[in-house]
């Protein structure tokens, strides 16, 4: 039997949004859709908070989280890699004697995660024997049109010579979704990276998913989410 973890890094620093791991989102604390998605999924024997900060432990704990240890203090620094923390995790469990199979890293700044994308990425890396699994979205506007500015107010582009190829020529890209990753764990262990040749995804559309890094952000994030359970809500009237 496969075993598999859910694993929320929230530690307690937050320079842009301070508290930002379990400030209110929508009236709930913001790392409560996280736990709660990973709960009702069924796909996790332990779904567990990986934290430095007390206050957070016990609001995890309270939605249903287990809390076996703190994170240590070299890996709850602002330079910190989530990496260095999924292994610090893994690592903890196996001195104790628990090892898993699979991981799933859900970031607590996440409330559009769903239980139907945790279980559609469940199932490619379960089933295709990749490394990792991320869930990605596409860029909304081609990012070889990009423009940078220089400290003298003019503006250039970063690559210019697109700049005569049709914007439906130009290669899609992509960039995750900041929502959750699945790893194998000992592909992981043994590689240390989250990206490999083995690692594949599944795609998220863009209404489904909003990148919490400032004030800005929080705000239209709750403002998309509202609407995007209203929409939800009156399809299924």
């Amino acid at each position: 039997m496969k075993r598999t973890i859910a694993i929320i890094p929230a530690r307690g620093g937050s320079k842009r949004i301070p508290r930002k791991n379990i400030r209110n989102f929508l009236g709930q604390p913001i790392i409560k859709y996280s736990i709660e998605a990973a709960l009702a999924s069924d796909l996790f024997d332990e779904v567990m908070i990986s934290t430095d900060d007390r206050e957070i432990a016990n609001i995890a704990i309270k939605y249903g989280a287990v809390f076996p240890f703190f994170r240590s203090e070299k890996n709850s620094e602002d330079l910190s890699h989530i990496p260095d923390v999924i292994e610090e995790v893994l690592l903890e469990y196996k001195k104790r004697s628990i090892e898993y199979d699979y991981a799933c890293c859900l970031y607590p700044t996440a409330p559009f995660i769903t239980i139907s994308n945790l279980k559609k990425a469940w199932k490619v890396i379960h089933n295709s024997g990749a490394d990792s699994v991320l869930a990605i979205t596409r860029f909304s506007y081609p990012i070889q049109r990009s423009l940078k500015t220089h400290e003298d107010g003019r503006l250039s582009m970063i690559w210019p010579k697109t700049i005569k190829i049709r914007s439906q020529d130009l290669t899609p890209a992509y960039h995750d979704t900041g929502q959750f990753f699945y790893l194998n764990v000992k592909a992981f262990l043994d590689k240390k990276k989250i990206y490999t040749d083995h690692t594949r995804y599944i795609l998220i559309p863009e209404s489904e998913m909003h990148d919490i890094d400032n004030e800005e952000d929080w705000k239209m994030a709750e403002l998309k989410y509202k609407l995007l359970k209203k929409t939800k809500y009156e399809k299924n009237k």
